[in-house]
């Protein structure tokens, strides 16, 4: 083998082998700081879109499960607003009963008609001062007095259907309790009683829809939280680190940086031989 000093083969060799191992520990070290195996497209570029798309359908669908939380928020004010209005109402029937016997006098029936009127007066505020993030639900001027509201609980996009959306509609008060006469005779607590019993079934058919709406919307958002798990634990499979692998290649490359750094000053030492032929 001829002895040459222009060309230091072994030491170009040790070198590339050194830089090569050096990209390799960055990456393992880059990985075990932030635990991602996919830091950058070059890293894996198919990997990069298929992650992006993942962290899109789970952004979106945790935005539906708030979406959810907050439609049932919304129902259950409603509810929470109707609760008390039958309360009110029984409490009218029952005056309205103890009206309808006759052995009360007229001061009496004034009497009773006070507390009846009270407690319709009290419906009335309940109407219009139900509300959930300043829009009334109770007093038919709901969503431009349609009552409905629509709730998006899908990821949105191009891709939402009719099933992704859910919607609830919100009964009017007004229409409910209907027109409240007095209790001032006979005659009129008697009507007041069948008003109070067919207000009080209009009003417990819709706490039964607003329950049933609220129960749909516990199964919706417990469906989509699985979805999200799912859909994040999928993005991991994809872009996470295994640490356990990461470590074991950077032990790898640590022994062959020293070894390829050896081997340089080895490859360096030999051309210094050389010079001993120049020595007489």
């Amino acid at each position: 083998m001829a002895l040459t000093v222009a060309t230091n083969t072994g030491a170009l060799m040790a070198q590339a082998a050194a830089s090569s191992v050096n990209k390799e520990m960055e990456i393992s070290m880059e990985r075990l700081s932030t635990g991602k195996r996919i830091n950058g497209a070059s890293d894996d570029a198919a990997g990069v879109a298929i992650a992006s798309r993942l962290t899109s359908e789970i952004r979106g669908t945790n935005q539906a499960i708030r979406n959810a939380m907050d439609a049932q928020a919304m129902v259950d004010t409603a509810e929470g607003a109707l609760d008390e209005v039958v309360n009110i109402m029984q409490r009218m029937r029952e005056l309205a009963v103890q009206a309808s016997n006759q052995t009360n006098n007229s001061t009496d029936l004034a009497n009773l008609n006070t507390e009846y009127q009270a407690m319709a007066a009290e419906l009335t505020r309940i109407e219009d001062s139900t509300t959930w993030a300043g829009q009334l639900l109770l007093d038919g001027s709901a969503n431009s007095t349609t009552g409905t509201f629509s709730f998006l609980i899908g990821t949105g996009g191009a891709a939402t259907t009719a099933a992704d959306t859910v919607t609830h509609t919100f009964a009017d008060l007004t229409t409910m309790k209907g027109t409240i006469g007095d209790l001032l005779t006979l005659a009129k607590a008697t009507t007041e009683v069948a008003a109070m019993d067919t207000a009080i079934g209009l009003v417990n058919t819709e706490r039964a829809k607003g329950g049933s709406f609220s129960n749909r919307l516990d199964s919706t958002v417990s469906n989509l939280t699985n979805i999200s798990n799912n859909l994040t634990a999928g993005r991991g499979r994809i872009e996470d680190a295994d640490f356990a692998a990461e470590t074991t290649t950077l032990a790898k490359t640590q022994i062959l940086q020293q070894a390829s750094t050896a081997m340089l000053a080895q490859a360096n030492a030999c051309k210094q031989n050389v010079l001993s032929l120049l020595q007489g």
